[in-house]
């Protein structure tokens, strides 16, 4: 639910960053601070400010506010309820969703997650009861207002029900937190959200309670630490570092390639797999991401948004001014002290790790697929650099090797349609350019979002299965990663051979 919506939560970073009084564009209008009777533009929506004397007076909304309160909840209900009911299922969360919102006086991004795929489901269930039994004719208007009904019925029960109970234990989280902070005991969040990561937990850990939090304090001071807690790139960078100078083998050649992933593409899962292949090295880890709390802890410092993907560039679109020093210091120090760690356990193992003759990290990546659930791009690239070979079913076991139309569009799918099914679709787009092949059409979509028009569909093999679901006409191919597919050679010489035989090319 959250993933397909980053960009609105970069966006809405991005304006706060620049358009509050404390940014670096201040602007009343739409940083909503400002005195609509004294700045004009009278059209645009104002509500009441309350001046030092008590008296009130119209003040420009801006976009700051109605997008946290409003326009993130409602897409992150919206996006849950599309993936448990398609577009239905999206309209009646939405309706729902703004029950909690209105009930509540802080963003309800917990509450959207909640209530919008329950209500999805249960309309879904709700139609099932009159499924095959309507009067010809009055298919539309049951449809219609059934919809409008339980929506309603929805939204009132999350506003009464729902939005109570998750502002209390959004009180309560953020309790906690502060008790943290008023100990001095941060730092410790590390101990938690580090080995979370490398097992996978850290979308549950970040999206789900940090972001929600982060938020929260960002509306009340302009900017919040928890958002580097789980995205600091710092702790993975002094891993990696630290193996491509005292690591062996496949790991040491591996590292500097998965440095770039990490550090500047912000993709944090390929540093899990040398984690795993030497469990002491969390503490490093931890280590290091402990510092980077406590540094941003003494500095006062944080980011006004998610920064999403982990990576130091969004980091740092992300800072607001004033808190430049801290954050680099925060990714410098954490990356120092991991690195310091990990390296003194790499050299006290590396005559062991010699003496065995494998660094075991193919077995690595394997486990670290496994912990995910599914196949991952970066993880495939990862494999590729420790000249791991990927295997799959080829496009002549699955389809004629001539077919009576061209191929015009492909389809890449995968769980959330963004950044692995993306990268996928670019190396085919390259292979199919250098091919001299024109005029086919490759995307990358959601699995829940597939529709059935595309030629090609591409997706993890964990995923196939789904997305015949949704696409059954369509021609189905898997994939172990989507970096480095065999597949996509044979797609290429596919499409060649069908634009030919239909004289589309010579």
């Amino acid at each position: 639910m959250i993933m397909p919506n980053l960009p609105a939560f970069i966006a809405w970073g991005l304006i706060t960053s620049l358009f509050i009084a404390k940014g670096w564009l201040p602007n009343g209008i739409l940083g909503g601070f400002g005195n609509a009777d004294t700045i004009g533009w009278q059209g645009a929506a104002t509500a009441l400010g309350t001046a030092a004397d008590g008296t009130t007076f119209p003040q420009y909304l801006g976009l700051v506010g109605p997008m946290i309160v409003y326009l993130l909840p409602l897409l992150i209900a919206n996006q849950g309820g599309r993936i448990v009911y398609g577009e239905r299922g999206g309209v009646v969360a939405s309706i729902a969703t703004m029950g909690v919102i209105v009930g509540s006086t802080i963003p309800m991004f917990l509450g959207a997650m909640i209530v919008g795929p329950l209500a999805a489901w249960l309309m879904k269930k709700i139609d099932r009861i009159w499924d095959g039994k309507i009067r010809p004719g009055f298919e539309m208007l049951v449809n219609m207002y059934s919809a409008g009904i339980v929506g309603m019925g929805l939204a009132i029960a999350a506003f009464f029900g729902i939005a109570p109970f998750v502002t209390h234990v959004s009180a309560w989280l953020g309790s906690g937190v502060q008790a943290l902070a008023d100990a001095h005991l941060l730092p410790l969040m590390s101990i938690i959200v580090e080995p979370a990561k490398v097992l996978f937990l850290n979308n549950a850990i970040g999206n789900g309670t940090l972001v929600p939090l982060g938020v929260q304090q960002t509306i009340d001071t302009g900017q919040s630490l928890l958002f580097l807690v789980e995205a600091n790139p710092g702790p993975g960078f002094g891993l990696l570092l630290a193996f491509a100078l005292f690591g062996i083998g496949t790991a040491k050649a591996s590292a500097p390639g998965a440095i770039i992933i990490q550090f500047l593409g912000g993709i944090h899962e390929v540093y899990f797999p040398f984690v795993l292949m030497k469990p002491i090295l969390i503490v490093g880890v931890i280590a290091g991401g402990a510092t980077g709390v406590a540094t941003n802890a003494v500095f006062s410092s944080g980011l006004r948004a998610p920064a999403a993907p982990g990576s130091i560039i969004a980091v740092l679109a992300q800072t607001p001014k004033g808190s430049y020093v801290g954050v680099i210091l925060s990714v410098v120090l954490s990356a120092a002290v991991t690195f310091l760690i990990s390296a003194v356990l790499l050299r006290a193992s590396r005559a062991r790790d010699l003496a065995a003759e494998s660094d075991g990290l193919t077995a690595a990546i394997a486990q670290t697929e496994a912990n995910k659930g599914k196949s991952s791009s970066a993880l495939g690239a990862l494999s590729g650099l420790a000249g791991a070979t990927a295997t799959a079913p080829s496009v002549a076991a699955t389809a004629t090797s001539v077919a009576d139309h061209p191929v015009r569009h492909v389809v890449f799918a995968c769980d959330a349609g963004m950044g692995s099914s993306a990268m996928g679709a670019s190396v085919l787009r390259d292979k199919l350019k250098k091919a001299g092949v024109t005029g086919v059409t490759v995307e990358n979509l959601a699995v829940a979002s597939l529709h059935d028009n595309a030629d090609f569909v591409i997706s993890q093999r964990e995923l196939t299965d789904r997305a015949r679901l949704k696409a059954p006409t369509s021609v189905h191919l898997s994939v172990d990663n989507f970096m480095n597919s065999p597949v996509y050679d044979d797609v290429v010489r596919e499409a060649k051979a069908r634009q030919q035989t239909a004289g589309v090319v010579p």
